[in-house]
C-alpha cells in the first residue's frame, strides 16, 4: 500500500496543493468548521472522520490523470468562477450564514482546481469533492424533513398493523405511555454514512456517473428504510411489552444492529474493481498565471470582509408601540416561546387574550451573526402545530398542547436593520444588504393570541389586527 501510494503521489500532488490553496482562502470558515467537527455531535460526528477519507483517497486512489494534453493556456472561465465563488462567499461570511458558507467550500475547492489545473482536472477532482461535502454542518437541516417522512411512513405501517394507538403529529399514545418521534428519530447518521460508503464505493471503483447515481440511490433508500423499521419495531415492541422494555428508554445499540443486518449483505454484494498499478496519462500541472487571479481573490475575500465590518455604526435599543399595551412578565405568554439568551426579552397585554413578544440583540463584534441562529421557539415535547394553520396563511401558526387540549394562534415577524419579514429563512438573507448599510439590529416580534374552545377564527383576526397597528421605532 505505501509503495503504490509513493508511486501515485505525482497524481495526489496537484489536487493536495489545492486543497491547502483553499483552506488558506477560505480559512475563517475552515477554521469553525473544524470546530464544528471537534464538537463530536451526532448529527456531524463523522465530519473529521469523513475529511480524512476525502484526504487518504487522494494518497491511495488519486484522480486519474487525463490521455490528453495538459492544458497550458490561461483558464479565463475558471479563474472568472474563482472570483465570483469568493465574492460570493465573502459577503455570506461578512453576514455570517453559516450553512451557506459551508457550502461554499466544495464551490471554491473546485473553481481553484479549475483556475490552477483546468477543466478536466476539475471534472476528475469532483467526485472527491462530493465526498468532502459529507462532512459539512448542514445534515441539521435535513432532520425535519426526514423526521416528517418518517412519521408519515411510521404511522401508516402502525395504523396497517392494528396497533391501538392515538397519532397526534410526531406523537403516538399507546395505553401504557407516548412515543414521540423526534429529530434523534430522523435517521440521520444512518442516512449520512450510507452515502458516505456508497461514494467511495463509486470512487474505488471509479464509477461513470450512471453508477454514482445508482449508488448513492441505493445508499440513501437503505438508510430510509433502516430508519422506518427500527422505529415501527420500537413501537411493537412497546406495544407488546407495556413500555417496559429497555429498548423502549435506550435504543441506540438496536438502532445499529438493524443497520448492520442491512448494511453488510449489501456491501458484501458491492462490486470491486482494483487499480492495476499507476494509471497511464499525464498528471494535471499548476498552471502559474492561475496564481495571480489567487491573489486577486484573496484581496476579494478576507480582505474586503475586513473593510466591510469597519463600517458597522451603533444603533439605539428599539421599543413596540401599540395603542392600549402593558407591560407583562415574559413567562407570562400562553405559548412560552424559547430564544438565545443574548437576546433582551419583553412582552406586553395586547387586549383580551392578546399577547406582544419582543426579544432583540444588536451586533457586537465581527464574529456575532445580525441574525443569530433561532432553534425551534415552541417546545416540541408539549406543543404541536395543528392542521388548521394551513386554512390562515404561511404566517399565522395554531399551536395546541398536549395534554391540555388549549390552542394558542402565534406570528411571528423579523426585523433585520431596516428590513421586515415574516420569514426567518429570508431574514438571514436580509442580513446581507442590512450589514453591508452598516446597520447592526436585530429583532423578533410574536403575537399570540388564545382561542375559543371551538374555533381560533376571532384569535388569528386579534393576531393579524394586532400585527397591523404596531410599530417598532428606536427607544427614546
Amino acid at each position: 500500500m505505501l509503495r503504490k501510494t509513493l508511486d501515485q503521489f505525482p497524481l495526489s500532488r496537484p489536487y493536495l496543493i489545492v486543497t491547502a490553496i483553499a483552506v488558506a482562502l477560505f480559512w475563517p470558515t475552515w477554521f469553525r468548521l473544524v470546530g464544528e467537527w471537534l464538537k463530536w455531535e451526532q448529527v456531524l460526528a463523522h465530519g473529521l472522520p469523513t475529511f480524512a477519507i476525502f484526504i487518504g483517497l487522494l494518497l491511495i486512489h488519486p484522480p486519474a490523470p487525463t490521455d490528453r494534453p495538459t492544458q497550458r493556456g490561461f483558464p479565463i472561465a475558471g479563474s472568472l468562477a474563482l472570483i465570483v465563488t469568493v465574492a460570493a462567499w465573502a459577503l455570506l461570511e461578512l453576514v455570517r450564514i453559516d450553512t451557506l458558507t459551508y457550502l461554499m467550500l466544495p464551490a471554491g475547492l473546485l473553481a481553484l482546481a479549475w483556475a490552477l489545473l483546468g477543466f478536466r482536472a476539475m471534472l476528475r477532482f469532483l467526485p472527491y469533492v462530493l465526498l468532502f461535502g459529507l462532512s459539512l454542518p448542514i445534515w441539521s437541516d435535513l432532520v425535519p424533513y426526514l423526521v416528517v417522512l418518517a412519521t408519515t411512513v411510521v404511522t401508516k405501517l402502525v395504523s396497517g398493523m392494528g396497533i391501538t394507538a392515538l397519532i397526534e403529529g410526531a406523537n403516538i399514545t399507546l395505553p401504557y405511555g407516548r412515543l414521540v418521534i423526534a429529530d434523534g428519530c430522523s435517521g440521520i447518521r444512518y442516512f449520512a454514512i450510507s452515502i458516505l460508503l456508497a461514494m467511495m464505493m463509486a470512487i474505488l471503483n471509479d464509477f461513470r456517473w450512471k453508477g454514482w447515481v445508482a449508488a448513492i440511490a441505493v445508499g440513501a433508500g437503505l438508510a430510509l428504510v433502516v430508519n422506518w423499521v427500527r422505529i415501527t419495531a420500537l413501537v411493537v415492541i412497546a406495544d407488546q411489552s407495556n413500555m417496559e422494555s429497555s429498548l423502549v428508554a435506550d435504543h441506540e445499540t438496536f438502532g445499529w444492529a438493524i443497520y448492520a443486518a442491512f448494511v453488510i449483505p449489501v456491501m458484501w454484494l458491492a462490486p470491486v474493481r482494483r487499480r492495476s498499478g499507476v494509471p497511464p496519462g499525464q498528471a494535471p500541472r499548476l498552471l502559474g498565471k492561475g496564481f495571480a487571479v489567487v491573489v486577486a481573490a484573496f484581496l476579494i475575500g478576507p480582505l474586503g470582509i475586513s473593510l466591510a465590518h469597519s463600517r458597522a455604526t451603533d444603533s439605539p435599543t428599539w421599543t413596540l408601540t401599540l395603542p392600549g399595551m402593558t407591560a407583562v412578565p415574559s413567562e407570562s405568554l400562553p405559548l412560552p416561546l424559547s430564544v438565545p439568551e443574548r437576546l433582551a426579552q419583553q412582552a406586553w397585554s395586547a387586549g383580551p387574550g392578546t399577547w406582544v413578544y419582543l426579544a432583540q440583540a444588536r451586533k457586537e463584534s465581527r464574529e456575532d451573526k445580525l441574525v443569530p441562529y433561532l432553534p425551534p421557539r415552541v417546545p416540541g415535547g408539549t406543543w404541536f402545530r395543528t392542521d388548521q394553520s394551513a386554512d390562515y396563511g404561511s404566517d399565522i401558526r395554531i399551536h395546541q398542547h398536549l395534554s391540555e387540549r388549549r390552542q394558542v394562534v402565534i406570528a411571528e415577524r423579523f426585523q433585520v436593520g431596516s428590513y421586515m419579514t415574516s420569514s426567518y429563512t429570508r431574514a438571514k438573507l436580509l442580513q446581507i444588504p442590512a450589514t453591508l448599510s452598516g446597520e447592526n439590529r436585530f429583532a423578533l416580534i410574536a403575537v399570540q393570541s388564545t382561542c375559543a374552545p371551538r374555533s381560533c377564527n376571532s384569535a388569528v383576526e386579534r393576531v393579524r389586527s394586532t400585527l397591523q397597528n404596531l410599530s417598532l421605532e428606536p427607544a427614546r
